[in-house]
């Protein structure tokens, strides 16, 4: 079942654009910040667990209950934003939002002052 589309859904910049220009509304409380802190990178190892798996060793794969740890921490964190998120599309929208938000949209607010900025104004 697909969401209905709302004005904060114009996605005329694609994913990437789109993610980025509503990221500080969704992102105000320290406990959020925190939260992102710890779950991105949980994320990217579970990543890649399930990547080095079938390289390594089939035991390494548990290591991609990080995915489900990170989802699970930021969902929470997002349930007490004042903003709540744009609702998701579908399943395949929910999947490709949450992987670049872990892989790019984070890791480039951190790297152009946006955590820094979002965390000196945290309520």
């Amino acid at each position: 079942m697909t969401a209905p589309a709302s004005a904060d859904d114009d996605r005329h910049d694609g994913l990437l654009g789109w993610q980025h220009r509503l990221y500080p509304d969704n992102h105000t409380l320290r406990s959020t910040l925190v939260v992102h802190l710890i779950a991105v990178p949980l994320f990217w190892l579970g990543c890649l667990a399930l990547v080095l798996a079938p390289f390594t060793s089939p035991w390494i794969a548990l290591g991609g209950l990080g995915l489900l740890v990170a989802l699970a921490l930021e969902g929470r964190a997002h349930k007490q934003e004042p903003n709540a998120p744009v609702p998701f599309r579908g399943p395949g929208d929910f999947v490709a939002r949450f992987f670049v938000e872990q892989w790019i949209t984070f890791p480039r607010w951190v790297l152009n002052g946006g955590f820094g900025k979002a965390w000196r104004a945290a309520r």
